[in-house]
This record gives structure tokens, C-alpha cells and sequence, in this order.
């Protein structure tokens, strides 16, 4: 008996397989590309725990490295700057959950309320076009806007009688230009894709609201938010899954390196690639990299489970 259900198991497996071979053929490409960039490289954590040196080749200076345990975590979070650096990705991270979620969703919805629909294809092509742009050309077009001495803002600014600013050595005015500029260029993104779930939404529904004398706020308040909800819920778990990861553009071409400007825009990113660049710190490089990682798994399975209690079909797994 127990071997006829193996037989039919491994019978129903294969049937499976066939009937999806075309489907699996579709994930090789993706699969590769995962073991050679994202599971291969893990053998670097090792790093993390060693004083690296070079010995030759990689795999030699991993072995000859010595083994420290976890001193590289302990300079790490001895230092001043691990509070810094999680401080800012943290709270930049919470206040982008939030934007990317309420003004997305908002502009989504006013823009499939327009009734010029050539005009809502002109709004939705002239927000999405910034998320085209790197961040090089970014930070330099803000340079116009910002520059001490020919910026834009400073010379309205003189033709007030006013000082200009020094904009980038002056910290306390770069968390609002970030946050500004990091919803300028993601926008976009955010808005085609809830505006891609509203147009999935079944007319008929709005169709009967109007019919029983809903008005519009209703027919967002009772259909088109509760019917987004599971894209909402979907983007939320993989905005809080990234929370301990920061946009490196962002955080390192926007405020054109400067070091003024560490205190409010030093980030686990940015601070990895100076460590790197500047101190030559191997191994307490790969240790923030590897706390990054680590608290990241945590807060993307922490937020599935919560999801999963309160919403078990809307959860990731």
C-alpha cells in the first residue's frame, strides 16, 4: 500500500512537470542568474568573520585570512557611526514606506478619474519619465538649482536681498531635499503600477455603486482602496523587507559626497562603500553588510507573519 502511494506521488510529479515544462523552461534564465549572483557570492560572508588580507587569490586570502569571530561586529557597533548610520536608513526607509504608498495611490486614482484620457497619458508619461534617470544626472541637474554660487535658488534668493546658502555644507536642510527627490523620481513607478491594478478592477462594480447613488469618495472608499489592498499589501512587505537597504545614488550622488553632510545622509550603503574605498576595511565592511542582510531577512519574515495573522490570503507565503 505505502509503495502504491509513493508510485502515484512520484506519477503525479512528473504529470505536473510535463504539463508545465514550458513554464519551468521560462525560469532557467532567472534561476541561473540567481545561482551565479546571489547564491555563489555567499560564500563571502565568511568575510565578515575574518581580518582579511590578500594572499593571492580570493579563495587563498579566504583561508590564510584569519579567523577574528566577531570583532569586526564589535568595532562596528562600538563606533558612532553604526547608531548614525541605522538611524537614518531607518528612518528615511519609514517615512519612503509611507510616501510610496499614500501619494502613489492617491495620484493613481485621480489620474484614472480624469476624464481627458489623453491628458492622463500625458501626467502618467511626465511622472514616470524621472525614474529613467540615474541619479548622476540627478544630483547634477539639482546642482543648477543649488550651487553656491550660480544656483538658481541663491540667485532668487540675492535678488531678495537675502544670503544665499551654502546648500551643500548645510545638513539640516537635506532630509527634506532627499525625501523630496527621492518621491520626484519613484513616483512614477508607484502610480503605474497601482493605476495598472485599478484598470484590472471590474467596471460593473462602479456601474451598480452609481446606480444605488454612491458618489465618487465612496466608490473609492468602498471599492478601488478595498481592492487594492492586496497590491498595497504585497509593495508594503517588500518596502519593510528593504528597510535596512537605502537607493546608494540617493545617499551618495545627490549630496555630492560631502562630508558636512555625513550626519544626514551616511547610510548602511554609503558607509559599506567608503569603508571600502577610504579605510580599506574589508571585513567590517562585509560585517555591516552581512547586519543589513541579516535584520532585512528578519523584517520580511516578521511583516509576513503579522500580514499572515491578520490577512492570511493577502500574505506573501
Amino acid at each position: 500500500m505505502a509503495d502504491e502511494v509513493k508510485v502515484k506521488k512520484k506519477n503525479s510529479r512528473w504529470k505536473k512537470f510535463k504539463d508545465n515544462k514550458e513554464l519551468l523552461g521560462l525560469t532557467i534564465p532567472g534561476t541561473l542568474w540567481f545561482i551565479a549572483f546571489a547564491y555563489l557570492p555567499m560564500f563571502g560572508i565568511l568575510i565578515a568573520f575574518k581580518d582579511w588580507r590578500i594572499h593571492g587569490g580570493f579563495f587563498e586570502s579566504l583561508i590564510k585570512s584569519e579567523f577574528v569571530g566577531l570583532k569586526n561586529f564589535e568595532f562596528l557597533f562600538k563606533s558612532t557611526d553604526a547608531w548614525v548610520i541605522t538611524r537614518n536608513t531607518v528612518a528615511y526607509n519609514l517615512v519612503f514606506i509611507v510616501l510610496g504608498i499614500v501619494l502613489p495611490v492617491t495620484l493613481a486614482i485621480l489620474l484614472k478619474e480624469l476624464l481627458n484620457k489623453k491628458l492622463s497619458k500625458f501626467y502618467q508619461s511626465a511622472m514616470f519619465l524621472p525614474y529613467f534617470l540615474s541619479w548622476v544626472i540627478v544630483s547634477y541637474c539639482l546642482y543648477t538649482f543649488l550651487s553656491p554660487e550660480k544656483g538658481l535658488v541663491n540667485t532668487m534668493l540675492r535678488s531678495f536681498g537675502q544670503d544665499g546658502i551654502s546648500w551643500y555644507t548645510e545638513a539640516k536642510y537635506w532630509p527634506f531635499i532627499i525625501i523630496f527627490m527621492s518621491q520626484w523620481k519613484g513616483i512614477g513607478y508607484g502610480t503605474v503600477v497601482y493605476l495598472a491594478s485599478i484598470c484590472g478592477i471590474d467596471k460593473s462594480l462602479y456601474e451598480a455603486s452609481m446606480i444605488d447613488g454612491a458618489s465618487k469618495w465612496q466608490q473609492v472608499k468602498y471599492i478601488t482602496i478595498p481592492l487594492l489592498k492586496p497590491v498595497m499589501i504585497i509593495m508594503f512587505i517588500t518596502a519593510v523587507g528593504g528597510m535596512f537597504r537605502s537607493d546608494f545614488g540617493l545617499f551618495y550622488q545627490l549630496p555630492k559626497n560631502s562630508g558636512a553632510l555625513y550626519p544626514v545622509t551616511n547610510v548602511i550603503d554609503t558607509y559599506v562603500y567608503r569603508g571600502l574605498t577610504n579605510l580599506g576595511n574589508i571585513g567590517m565592511s562585509s560585517a555591516a553588510a552581512l547586519y543589513q542582510s541579516f535584520v532585512g531577512l528578519i523584517l520580511i519574515l516578521g511583516t509576513n507573519a503579522i500580514v499572515r495573522k491578520v490577512d492570511e490570503e493577502n500574505a506573501f507565503f
